[in-house]
């Protein structure tokens, strides 16, 4: 059994850092919330550009062509503001991350960049053929097209990862409820035995919503230390 002193410490500093996660998220809130919203409009516009890209392919008509083009360019700036907002959201949550959710974050960023670059080209491409009628030009700028949607997907899942398998910021409400709860019954009894039997209560809940909810997102690092503590 852990001293009750000792326990009290460890969840004021869990509490504080409950504290620090919501201020964050308080404080950034605009760009927390934009960088999702953004996300969305970079998975959907890149597919909504590539429909009437193939279209215009298989109709070759001016007026399609300038639509997909249009439509193309709209994907590039979306893919742009997702790569903004994330740039500016990540640094906010790095700490907070596994080592794992770090390095993964790095590459979310990474190749967040790549695809803002490359979707920017690919519209480059798309209106330059438009404009001068070069129809090579502008297949060559669907076909990218494709491919960078495809590899946006992936960012997407990656996305996803992050947020579900490496956030805590979910648990955050929940960890503030179960330490408020530990230190009133804590406070309103006389007996040390009790108090610490309160916190102890607090980690045991806590770690179990912990890993509740990792397996809800299917988090592998957790299942497999649930497996490796089973044998």
């Amino acid at each position: 059994m852990i001293e009750y002193a000792t326990a009290q410490i460890y969840l004021n500093k869990l509490f504080e850092l409950n504290v620090i996660i919501w201020q964050i998220y308080n404080a950034q809130g605009f760009i927390m919330m934009l960088h999702p919203a953004t996300a969305h409009f970079a998975m959907v516009l890149p597919i909504v550009a590539s429909v009437f890209g193939l279209i215009y392919l298989f109709t070759k008509s001016e007026g399609m062509s300038k639509i997909s083009s249009r439509t193309t360019l709209f994907a590039a700036l979306a893919m742009l503001g997702v790569w903004y907002t994330g740039n500016e959201a990540g640094p906010q949550i790095y700490d907070f991350l596994s080592e794992q959710g770090q390095h993964e974050l790095i590459e979310h960023k990474t190749l967040g960049l790549y695809l803002a670059i490359a979707m920017g080209v690919i519209a480059l491409l798309k209106i330059a053929g438009c404009k001068m009628k070069k129809f090579g030009l502008e297949v060559l700028a669907v076909i990218l097209l494709f491919i960078v949607t495809a590899i946006t997907f992936a960012q997407g899942k990656m996305g996803g990862e992050l947020v579900y398998n490496y956030g805590m910021p979910f648990k955050s409400y929940t960890i503030e409820k179960t330490l408020k709860k530990a230190s009133v019954s804590a406070g309103e009894s006389e007996s040390s035995d009790e108090k610490v039997e309160f916190y102890e209560d607090a980690i045991f809940e806590i770690d179990a919503l912990s890993k509740k909810v990792d397996n809800i997102y299917g988090n592998p690092l957790t299942q497999e230390v649930q497996t490796k503590e089973k044998e």
